[in-house]
């Protein structure tokens, strides 16, 4: 029988692999792990415990109903990275504006803390999506410098799918590398290593709800998957889309539209993460003409189109 690698051996074993200092990795990639567990716990008991099922009643600054869950995971993940010491500054979906810690760290993080919320209730796969960035500003606190960052300066990106087994998900720029969470021991253990997206598939993943208001090459190219016999597969929840994709070839993609130009999904929070990883796999992600870790970012909650997956289908898609 093969030994079982944790996280924790694996990511102290590739050390090398992370530019900065040693063990830096280790405590940053800490707080996602812990909350990874925490949140798998609430996510696993949500129909039974009301508390933490359905909308808090508020908004995020995007406008979009807040679910219970997205406050907990929220406040969860923040309270973590304040206490590791090495983030100085977050961004997250659910927040207004950068959360502040004054505390002299080298990094700041951005982050979806639950992806997909308002299918908890129903039973459907949800994530975590977060990225790493190294801060470039060298004033006290940390200013929107360091989070306008282009997807290119990441220094670190992963997500967690709590699903029918909770899997973390990370890449350094050095493969990726994938870790299920063994719920008889609490611990994250090696799964899936050196993960490579197939070249091509058969799976296209896209709201065809919004079809008519999608561009004509994009209606063009959905008519084509079609004709093709390709399988339709949109949960919803964009981890889980983008997760089986990454496993069995496909794409995922959410246009722009004449009423949202730019989309819905978040650069920083959501694109730019899974494009750093889909990379990393031999996969490609582009907003329909630029490349996603080449967009300039210009404000936190900037939305972008994206089209992310197999290389082929994606190029495909986006050669009209």
């Amino acid at each position: 029988m093969s030994q079982v690698k944790t996280l924790a051996e694996f990511i102290v074993e590739r050390q090398h692999e992370f530019t900065y200092a040693t063990g830096e990795l280790s405590q940053l990639l800490t707080s996602f792990r812990l909350a990874g567990k925490v949140v798998n716990r609430e996510v696993n008991k949500a129909g039974l415990a009301e508390d933490i099922l359905g909308a808090q009643g508020t908004e995020n600054v995007q406008g979009e109903a807040q679910q219970k869950l997205d406050v907990y995971a929220n406040d969860l993940f923040i309270r973590l990275l304040r206490s590791q010491g090495m983030v100085c500054a977050v961004a997250s979906e659910e927040n207004d504006d950068i959360v502040h810690f004054d505390n002299g760290g080298k990094y700041v993080v951005t982050m979806d803390p639950l992806d997909g919320s308002s299918n908890i209730d129903v039973n459907v796969s949800i994530g975590t999506i977060f990225s790493i960035y190294r801060r470039v500003s060298t004033g006290d606190k940390a200013t929107m410098e360091d989070f306008m960052q282009p997807g290119t300066a990441q220094v670190a990106a992963g997500y967690i799918i709590y699903g029918s087994s909770t899997m973390l998900v990370y890449t350094t720029g050095h493969g990726v590398n994938g870790f299920t969470l063994d719920p008889s021991i609490g611990t994250f253990c090696l799964s899936h290593p050196d993960m490579k997206t197939p070249a091509d598939g058969k799976i296209y993943s896209v709201n065809e709800g919004n079809l008519y208001d999608f561009s004509p090459g994009v209606q063009q190219y959905i008519d084509g998957c079609k004709k093709q016999k390709m399988s339709a597969r949109y949960i919803g929840s964009l981890v889980a889309d983008f997760h089986r994709n990454l496993m069995k070839g496909g794409i995922y993609m959410y246009p722009g539209t004449a009423k949202a130009p730019k989309g819905k999904l978040r650069l920083l929070y959501e694109a730019n993460p899974l494009a750093f990883i889909v990379e990393q796999a031999g996969g490609k992600a582009t907003d329909g003409t630029v490349r996603i870790m080449e967009l300039k970012p210009t404000e936190l909650h900037q939305r972008c189109p994206l089209f992310i997956g197999s290389k082929a289908m994606v190029e495909a898609a986006t050669k009209a």
